[in-house]
C-alpha cells in the first residue's frame, strides 16, 4: 500500500493505492498532483488572474476566454444549478443565469455587473476526477483518492478486497460512525458546517444552519452519466461534490424527487436526525 499527500485548493489531497512498482506509483501521483496545481491556478477565485478571478472582474457585456477545464467545470455547475432549482449556485446568489457560456469558443460573457463565482463546492471534486484520469493513464488502477475527506473517488480496490472502506461520521463527533460503505468504482461527496457558515442558501440569502451535513454517494458510472448531460466526461466526483452542497439547503421533497429520478444515488442528510434518500416506502425500515 502506498500513500501520497499533497496540499492544494486549501485542503489535502491524498492517494492510497496498491501497485508492485512503488517508484512508478509515486511518479503517477506526482503527475496527478501537478494537474491539481494547474487546475487551482484556473479555478480558484483567490488566485490573481485565474479564469475565475477574471470572470469576477467582468462588467456587463464583457467576456473572457477560459481553459477547457474551467469551461467543463462551469458547464457541470450550470447543470446542477438547473437540476436543483438553484440550490447549487456557484455565483453566491448573484445570479448564475447572468453568465453566458459560449462553450465551443471557451468564452464566458457577463450579462450584468457584479457576478461573483466561487467553485469551492465543485472544484475539489473536479480535481479528484482529473487526478483519477492521470492515475488510470499510468495504470495505477487500484486506488482511493480524496480531497479533504469530502470529495472521494474509489477506483478498483486492493487485490482480494471487495471495496475500499469509507465511513460517514457525525461532524460534531468524528468518532461517531453513522454509515459504512464498501466502495468500488464509486464516488462520495460530503458537505457540512463544521468549519462555520461557509455554505450559502442562495434562495434564503443566508448561511445554512438547519442541517449539519449531507452526503451523496453513487456508482461512478451513474454520476458520470449525469455529467455527460453537460457534455463532460468522467465527472463523478464533481457531480457528487456539487449535489452534496445543494442538498444542504434543498427541501426534503426535492431531494426525494431527485433521487427517484436518478436511480442509483444514495443521499444522507443530518439535521436533528439522519435521513436517508430515497426514503423507504415503509418508514419503519428507515
Amino acid at each position: 500500500m502506498h500513500r501520497f499527500r499533497h496540499t492544494a485548493m486549501a485542503t489535502e489531497f491524498e492517494i492510497r493505492c496498491t501497485h508492485p512498482d512503488a517508484e512508478l506509483a509515486w511518479q503517477a501521483a506526482r503527475c496527478g498532483f501537478e494537474t491539481v496545481d494547474r487546475l487551482e491556478q484556473q479555478l480558484s477565485r483567490f488566485v490573481e488572474n485565474s479564469d475565475i478571478s477574471r470572470i469576477n472582474h467582468l462588467s456587463a457585456g464583457e467576456s473572457t476566454i477560459v481553459s477547457c477545464e474551467t469551461m467543463e467545470c462551469l458547464k457541470l455547475a450550470k447543470l446542477v444549478y438547473a437540476q436543483t432549482g438553484g440550490a447549487f449556485d456557484v455565483s453566491i446568489g448573484a445570479g448564475f443565469e447572468r453568465l453566458e457560456l459560449l462553450a465551443e469558443e471557451f468564452v464566458v460573457r457577463a450579462g450584468s455587473d457584479r457576478v461573483r463565482l466561487d467553485l469551492g463546492g465543485i472544484g475539489k471534486g473536479f480535481a479528484v476526477d482529473r487526478l483519477a484520469d492521470v492515475l488510470e493513464d499510468w495504470e495505477v488502477d487500484h486506488a482511493l483518492i480524496d480531497a479533504g475527506r469530502s470529495s472521494v473517488l474509489a477506483l478498483e480496490p486492493p487485490a482480494g478486497k471487495e471495496g475500499w472502506p469509507l465511513t460517514l461520521s457525525d461532524p460534531g463527533d468524528p468518532g461517531a460512525v453513522l454509515i459504512r460503505i464498501g466502495a468500488r468504482q464509486h464516488a462520495l461527496g460530503a458537505s457540512g458546517i463544521r468549519k462555520g457558515d461557509h455554505i450559502w442558501d442562495s434562495r434564503e440569502r443566508a448561511p445554512v444552519r438547519s442541517r449539519r451535513a449531507a452526503w451523496v454517494s453513487g456508482p461512478r458510472r451513474v454520476l458520470a452519466d449525469m455529467g455527460r448531460q453537460a457534455g463532460v466526461e468522467r465527472s463523478a466526483a464533481a457531480v457528487a461534490d456539487a449535489l452534496s452542497t445543494a442538498f444542504m439547503s434543498s427541501p426534503d421533497d426535492n431531494i426525494e424527487t431527485y433521487c427517484r429520478t436518478h436511480p442509483g444515488l444514495d443521499v444522507w442528510v443530518l439535521g436533528e436526525r439522519l435521513i436517508r434518500f430515497p426514503r423507504a416506502e415503509n418508514p419503519d425500515l428507515e
